[in-house]
């Protein structure tokens, strides 16, 4: 089986955490984006909020209980939607004896027992609460004001899509999962746990996610014939054991209470909660995206499911190629390896800062 790149944990200085965009750039220009997500651990001090005391009587407004059918290692997971509950009354019911973690050793054993009890006692997830708990005064990272270019979609058409130009948060208890997906549009997500347990993520990298939907397409063909992309619904869950049989390279990383996770453009990923906890997810985007969200898949069947005009990026940031994209004949391949543009001159400056020669990057290929 070919391997996954390794998944890389970044641990940025405080003057290197200022720039988030800089610091993305910075992050392709070390190869992050060819593994599909990375971890990164802010600086020492560094808070986004002052106290999270106020909060318990945050409003989930749609909390969802998520049924899941399957077995051997292939599941399908439906969305009950609950009535409203506050904070508090979410994080009792995810200590109920029915709800609450299991004990467990190491995560291979928990990452069993979730595997092997997914289709018992249905958790809920308080999943798509619009809003942030970054204090406004907070400048870094802050996910309510990015800075990125996927702000052209505001300026542009003055509007706003929940979730994906505005931040939501999420509230989960154990076994609260999210499918096999990738972001909207093929966007980058950044997640943010804010407080509580772990939450697990498996990923793919983006040169194998065409490999990954002709496997899901070949388990669930009618799925596959309704919507050709159907794995935007976010209903599919295919255990790391058949991606393994199938030699299917992904990779997995465990986030702990103030980490990030940034997942890359065409990263198909999946994980779950180990237990109650308080997530908040954006999107953003570099020039490098604009491809990858030309090329995009689209979901045909769902009136609700999310399509940013590509117009104005491509207007503005790859001008040359604007008349020939607008025929429909610019069918440019995508280079899962090449980081943004932006990553190049961000590489040069960390190199000079850090007195280091300068290196291309260049792809590992290994085999197990």
């Amino acid at each position: 089986m070919e391997m996954a790149e390794e998944v890389m944990t970044f641990t940025p200085s405080k003057e290197e955490f200022k720039d988030f965009v800089r610091y993305v750039a910075f992050m392709e220009s070390q190869g992050a984006h060819i593994a599909g997500i990375a971890k990164i651990i802010p600086p020492k001090g560094w808070k986004p909020r002052h106290t999270y005391d106020d909060i318990d009587d945050l409003l989930i407004p749609a909390p969802i209980q998520q049924v899941v059918t399957g077995q051997s290692g292939l599941f399908t997971q439906y969305n009950i939607q609950k009535k409203p509950m506050t904070v508090v009354e979410f994080q009792k019911t995810s200590n109920l004896a029915k709800f609450c973690s299991p004990r467990y050793v190491d995560f291979d054993e928990l990452e069993r027992k979730f595997w092997k009890n997914l289709t018992f006692n249905p958790p809920l997830y308080g999943a798509d609460v619009s809003g942030t708990l970054f204090d406004p005064d907070v400048s870094e990272w802050n996910m309510a004001h990015l800075n990125t270019i996927l702000d052209t979609v505001e300026s542009e058409s003055a509007v706003k899509i929940k979730g994906l130009t505005t931040p939501c948060l999420y509230f989960g208890m154990w076994k609260s999962a999210f499918p096999w997906h990738t972001e909207d549009m093929n966007l980058y997500s950044i997640c943010y746990l804010h407080y509580g347990e772990p939450k697990s993520w498996y990923v793919v990298p983006p040169e194998h996610g065409r490999r990954l939907e002709r496997l899901a397409k070949g388990f669930f063909p009618g799925n596959a014939q309704s919507c050709e992309a159907f794995l935007r619904h976010k209903m599919t869950l295919i255990s790391p054991s058949i991606l393994k049989k199938y030699g299917i390279p992904y990779e997995k990383v465990t986030q702990e209470a103030g980490q990030f996770i940034v997942t890359f453009p065409f990263a198909y990923h999946a994980g779950f909660n180990h237990g109650f906890n308080c997530a908040e997810s954006t999107n953003f985007a570099t020039q490098r995206w604009i491809d990858y969200g030309k090329q995009a898949k689209l979901c045909s069947c769902r009136q609700d499911m999310v399509k940013i005009s590509m117009d104005a990026f491509v207007r503005k940031f790859q001008p040359d190629r604007y008349k020939l994209w607008k025929a429909g004949k610019d069918d440019t391949p995508i280079d899962h390896v090449k980081p943004t543009p932006e990553a190049t001159m961000e590489k040069k400056s960390w190199c000079r800062r850090k007195n280091r020669p300068y290196a291309v990057i260049r792809k590992k290929t290994s085999n197990m």
